[in-house]
């Protein structure tokens, strides 16, 4: 650098990386600041490269600098702009305490006359709100009509002539939503629509594209929203919940500076707690979100959290929907004798795993999920021909050999004893048929769901898994077959993007992890916008006792607990007190049960 140089210069490359060069005079005060960037990446004594999201979060280090030479780059310069006014919008609405939108008549004027599509009070009410802020979170329960909120939020921006462009990242399984609202809102004048799965039309409107395509199209993405102003939805967006620290989040959050207007759509914005959130609002207030967040919900007072940060995002409840109850229960089942002395086996191997494990989290999840297949029948853990071979049942069964090796046991135990879940689900499935009423069934393991389907053969079963080809037909055949009573599935598959509600009422939950999100998006298969007030809804959790299941379920209950806190939902702070209830036929024991398996309790925490 020359003498007339600046003392730093700070300028964007790629679209999300920001490199700060220092006069030679100053590169002690650089190396001075790098600490206060962690990702800074150190080239030399006076070049660093810094993320940009991290420089935005970190700005005020910069404060710092001794001299008054700084040069920005003109793009850095008008990002960091926006930033700081954001900044100071958003304190302004922390300050005044209060979610005021703008009236429905006045979001129908911002409308503009190309707008088509119909509007209920709350959709008018969550409209007026995003509206009013420079940046959104619609954190509103499945049903309640997020995408047509979304797409509102653009017309009105579009109308103002302060967007001319939407990217929508989202999963596949809403394609459809976002191409069918439209065609709805706009009729006969729909947006010019691309999913983005390979070239990237540039005279686009609108670009669909779902998160797993995302890190890869990052860079063409930062130079379309670069080419107009750009409102760019995340939907479903708690699948980037681990921000930069997931190639998901580390995507949307290069993307977000790039875009006029930030929104983001979740029913579910902090499946595992505070970070969640932190890194959701991290998205769509850099620099800030983050903060308000550590500050607010840190205290630990969910409820002064929940009124602080109410201003920042607008939430339907399904209270507000007018939906009829839903009954959720949760029935303890006793393991038979083999069940449970292979499982107290299994205990002791799986353990040593979690303890040879404990820094990689992978082979954690590995213990975890042996454990939770093996709570609903060890036998599950067994090789067979296939790793999704059915169990086969003998009826009667047969009684256990003397002297067999656990090992032995466990590769026959279909033979000796029945799973007791299964014979929990055989007998709802029989009684809600005798109804006609159908069931759907969840459960994490695909070898469970084909044992089931096999077991349940009789009223000719549906079956949606991650590797069904025929996901279209299996569920119009649940939905119209009047033989098919019954759709067995997984919430990583089916959790999101379908609606059973006017077909089925009853689910069961054969198994559940720890992930809270996944779990409250499932429930709303069934439970969602369109049901008649005398629609009875039924949710029946089995758990093993003294098994993995009970430290399943605790850990479920805090982050419901949680999140409901901090969404003030008192429906989802229900869920997280499951009423009990007796298996069909028994009597259970109802007292409270401690925590199993102490010696794996900083797993089931972490």
């Amino acid at each position: 650098m020359t003498d007339t140089a600046p003392s730093l210069r700070l300028e964007l490359r790629n679209g999300s990386t920001v490199v700060m060069q220092a006069s030679d005079q100053y590169s002690a005060n650089l190396q001075d600041i790098v600490a206060r960037f962690p990702s800074a990446f150190v080239k030399s004594e006076t070049l660093v490269e810094v993320v940009l999201d991290d420089l935005l979060l970190n700005i005020a280090a910069l404060a710092k600098w001794p001299a008054t030479s700084v040069e920005w780059g003109t793009s850095l310069a008008s990002m960091v702009s926006e930033v700081s006014q954001d900044i100071s919008f958003a304190k302004a609405e922390l300050e005044r305490g209060t979610s005021e939108g703008f009236s429905s008549s006045e979001v129908f004027e911002q409308l503009g006359p190309a707008w088509k599509g119909d509007l209920t009070e709350f959709q008018l009410r969550d409209i007026g709100r995003l509206l009013r802020l420079r940046h959104g979170a619609n954190f509103s329960v499945p049903g309640a009509g997020k995408t047509r909120v979304a797409m509102a939020v653009f017309q009105a921006e579009r109308h103002a002539g302060r967007a001319q462009r939407l990217l929508v990242v989202c999963p596949k399984s809403a394609y459809e939503s976002w191409q069918f609202e439209n065609s709805v809102v706009f009729g006969d004048g729909a947006l010019r629509m691309q999913v983005a799965d390979g070239r990237i039309d540039p005279v686009a409107e609108v670009l669909l594209i779902n998160y797993e395509r995302l890190p890869g199209t990052a860079s063409r993405l930062v130079e379309w929203l670069d080419a107009q102003p750009a409102l760019l939805v995340l939907d479903e967006a708690h699948r980037m919940k681990l921000g930069a620290a997931g190639a998901y989040g580390a995507a949307c959050m290069d993307l977000g500076p790039h875009a006029r207007r930030r929104m983001i759509l979740t029913g579910t914005p902090a499946p595992n707690g505070t970070r969640d959130l932190e890194n959701l609002l991290g998205f769509v207030w850099p620099g800030h979100g983050r903060q308000i967040v550590r500050r607010e919900v840190g205290g630990g007072d969910l409820a002064k959290a929940s009124r602080v940060l109410r201003p920042l995002f607008t939430r339907t409840t399904k209270k507000e929907l007018g939906l009829p109850p839903v009954t959720s229960r949760v029935r303890r089942l006793k393991m038979p004798d083999l069940h449970r002395e292979i499982y107290s086996a299994l205990i002791g191997q799986m353990s040593a795993r979690a303890e040879a494990s404990r820094d990689d989290l992978e082979g954690l999840g590995r213990v975890l999920m042996y454990l939770l297949m093996a709570a609903t029948s060890p036998a599950l853990l067994a090789v067979g021909t296939t790793k999704y071979d059915a169990l086969v049942y003998r009826v009667p069964p047969l009684e256990a050999p003397e002297g067999a090796s656990l090992t032995e046991l466990m590769a026959d135990l279909p033979s000796y004893e029945m799973s007791p879940k299964y014979q929990e689900v055989l007998k709802i499935v029989d009684l809600n048929a005798a109804q006609g009423r159908k069931t759907l069934v969840w459960s994490s393991f695909v070898r469970n769901l084909i044992t089931l389907e096999s077991l349940l053969k009789r009223y000719s079963p549906a079956v949606v898994h991650g590797g069904t080809q025929d996901r279209s037909e299996q569920l119009s055949r649940f939905r119209h077959d009047p033989d098919c009573f019954v759709l067995l599935s997984n919430p990583a598959t089916l959790g999101e993007g379908v609606s059973l509600h006017q077909t089925c009422h009853d689910a069961v939950y054969l198994d559940r992890d720890f992930a809270a999100g996944r779990y409250l998006q499932s429930l709303d298969r069934i439970h969602r916008l369109g049901l008649s007030q005398d629609t009875e809804t039924n949710i029946t959790v089995l758990v093993s006792e003294n098994t993995i299941d009970e430290a399943v379920d605790g850990r479920l209950a805090d982050k419901l607990l949680f999140m409901g806190s901090v969404l003030d939902d008192p429906a989802v702070r229900e869920l997280a007190d499951l009423e009990e209830e007796p298996s069909i036929g028994e009597t259970l024991d109802q007292k409270d049960l401690q925590a199993l398996m102490g010696h794996l309790h900083g797993f089931a925490a972490s």
